[in-house]
């Protein structure tokens, strides 16, 4: 291990209780991890014990409801140790005596709600909160106001629900949370909570909700049972649905950080025993819930004010997989302890593979949220775009062939890469052919934005672990007829990828695709016109505008980021608020019409004409499935597979997800 990172498996405590090291796996939602009546399934089970064999020291589970009356969920979709508390206990005792066998503690978190955040698919078109206030995402939804005698009782299935979980052997509370904006947030921001009782009002009767939550769990479970809080020091509320950027100068409608700290101190003599920190709101989804376009360690500098006026432990998550970082923000005084979410969901083994000296076998967290965040708020089920198996290790397994195989894999993007990995771990003799001179396909180009660096990673990780496996990669190799004889292979895996889709433009001079102008085989100029909207197009206008050019950006349809599969939330509306931030100009309902003397004329769905001088048109209108080697030859060989982006152009988790559940059958 390197020095350096010794700080990282250092033991430490949270009131009296001892970790083995500083690593914590962050809370998620649990969607698919529990069963109708509340308790933990094999999945969740499998799922947290997976994470506890990786070497994290601390895991904090996903919302956990207190209650299911007040704010009916749909169930499954969350744990509730009250609906069957005797259940709850043995499910929980089998999953918390696994953990506490690799040396892992595990705090249950619990939860008061949704509130106005709630998610329609979960909750419905109904809603509690504070005070009537608008829903989140119903926009003809008005919330309705708790009574105290709901507060009250939710108080008291906080407490009941701590002494389950600490009946269950969970080694203590998080309680969920002064954060995000979620019903607790709520009742402490007065942007949110305009009542006049003993719960509104002043900041005092505005924490008064998450005092007595802690008061009675103390009161439960004891002094010495730790309660950690989430808890957002600042909000970046611009407005209802609103959220403020990263230096961009707004009025704080949530709870700024002068209040943030005046609230942290509340807090922590109420009785908290650590402050899981972080920023934002559902209304700035994207600082809770950071994407690729936000900095590594984005909280560090906010949590580092709490660690000023703080007594008890701080835990960071926010994008804090590079253990030079992490280690580094320790020494620093930034922070107590490491989080890590979504990067545990691609890698469960992180800590063991720091401890062991290899960091650079961790399979990469792209900030895609397509598997995780992007699919609970769509299927409400956790995974990973990366690691298919996240959510369901026991039955998805890769296994051991019973008769291992030569297999031929044609093409290294994403999912020639994964089928080659699996095929490999099953025991079959694989060898794989890419035509370019490097491994990743689509990953190379994508990646080469600063903020997309994570595909690059992840395209590095693939060429380590292919020839950690023995995989014969044959760069700079076309497959012919004649190499797919030679090759004598049992089964041939097709991974061709795709092809960036093209117009002509007649007269037009300086048209490139996007991927040409990543690459850097052509040079753009300084004012640019993007032809297509979707996911590329924005990215690279992007890209292109924090190089200082002047970018506009070209979409037939109504608006943009239409086509595709759909965006988590917080992805999307980051990308689509800095698109306007950086002064990007966006033309939707417009088409491109032939060159006339140089200019570019656009027309809008009114038939209006925008002419517009440019030094290029950059392409990004998709891509076209890249299949004809595949319908030239698959009648060639005994046993052939169509994968990836030449069956069907979707994006990196389908591409991964397709093949793994493919070469995990070969």
């Amino acid at each position: 291990m390197k020095e350096s990172h010794n700080i990282l498996f250092e033991p430490f405590t949270i009131g009296k209780l001892t970790l083995k090291n500083r690593f914590v796996m962050a809370p998620m939602g649990p969607g698919g991890l529990c069963d109708a009546d509340g308790t933990f399934n094999q999945r969740g089970v499998d799922y947290y014990v997976e994470r506890a064999k990786g070497g994290t020291g601390l895991l904090i589970t996903g919302v956990t409801m207190v209650e299911n009356e007040i704010e009916r969920c749909a169930l499954p979709s969350m744990p509730c140790p009250t609906l069957n508390p005797t259940h709850f206990v043995k499910t929980g005792k089998m999953m918390t005596e696994r953990i506490h066998a690799w040396g892992a503690k595990i705090f249950l978190q619990l939860s008061a709600g949704f509130g106005r955040v709630s998610i329609p698919a979960i909750v419905g078109n109904t809603a509690v909160a504070p005070s009537p206030i608008p829903h989140r995402w119903l926009p003809d939804v008005t919330c309705r106001a708790l009574s105290v005698g709901e507060i009250h009782t939710y108080v008291r299935k906080f407490a009941e629900s701590a002494l389950i979980a600490k009946r269950a052997g969970f080694d203590g509370i998080e309680v969920h949370a002064v954060h995000e904006g979620y019903l607790l947030d709520q009742f402490a921001i007065a942007f949110f909570n305009s009542r006049t009782d003993q719960y509104g009002g002043s900041l005092e009767n505005r924490l008064r909700f998450a005092i007595e939550i802690v008061q009675a769990i103390k009161a439960a479970c004891g002094e010495d049972f730790p309660v950690s809080l989430r808890y957002s020091i600042k909000s970046f509320i611009k407005d209802w649905r609103r959220g403020g950027l990263p230096n961009e100068t707004f009025a704080e409608r949530g709870r700024d950080i002068e209040e943030g700290i005046e609230a942290a101190k509340m807090l922590e003599a109420a009785g908290y025993d650590a402050f899981n920190g972080d920023v934002g709101s559902y209304d700035s989804w994207y600082w809770a819930h950071p994407p690729m376009y936000q900095v590594k360690g984005l909280y560090l500098p906010y949590n580092q004010i709490l660690k000023r006026i703080l007594r008890v432990p701080v835990i960071t998550a926010g994008r804090l997989d590079d253990p030079d970082l992490a280690s580094q923000a320790i020494r620093d005084g930034q922070t107590d302890m490491i989080a890590l979410g979504r990067p545990l969901l691609a890698d469960a083994d992180i800590p063991n593979k720091i401890r062991a000296g290899h960091p650079e076998r961790i399979r990469p967290c792209l900030s895609c949220q397509e598997g995780c965040m992007g699919r609970l708020a769509q299927f409400a089920a956790i995974s990973c775009a990366v690691n298919p198996a996240c959510g369901r290790e026991r039955e998805y397994g890769t296994g051991t062939a019973v008769r291992p195989k030569r297999l031929l894999v044609i093409g290294g993007g994403p999912a020639g890469c994964e089928a080659a990995r699996v095929a490999a771990l099953r025991g079959h003799s694989v060898t794989l052919m890419e035509q370019r001179d490097r491994l990743g396909g689509n990953l190379i180009p994508g990646g080469i934005p600063d903020f997309k660096q994570d595909d690059h990673l992840l395209a590095a990780w693939y060429e380590r672990e292919l020839a950690g496996l023995g995989v014969t990669v044959k760069l700079n190799s076309r497959a012919t007829r004649r190499e797919l004889r030679d090759a004598a292979a049992d089964a041939v895996v097709f991974a061709t990828g795709s092809r960036p889709r093209t117009l002509e433009l007649a007269s037009a001079t300086g048209v490139y695709t996007a991927e040409e102008v990543l690459l850097g085989q052509q040079d753009p100029g300084d004012n640019v016109i993007i032809i297509g909207g979707g996911l590329v197009g924005c990215e690279t206008a992007l890209w292109l505008a924090n190089q200082g050019k002047t970018v506009t950006l070209v979409e037939v349809r109504q608006d943009i980021l239409q086509v595709g599969g759909p965006l988590c939330h917080a992805n999307e509306d980051m990308l689509r608020d800095l698109v306007a931030f950086k002064g990007i100009r966006v033309l939707a309902d417009t088409r491109l019409e032939p060159a006339e003397n140089g200019r570019l004329m656009l027309k809008t769905g009114q038939g209006a004409g925008v002419a517009i001088a440019a030094d290029s048109v950059i392409l990004a209108i998709g891509y076209a499935p890249e299949q004809r080697l595949y319908d030239e030859l698959r009648d060639e060989v005994p046993e052939s597979y169509l994968l990836g982006d030449a069956k069907n152009v979707q994006n990196i988790m389908y591409a991964v997800w397709d093949a793994y559940e493919v070469a995990r059958n070969i």
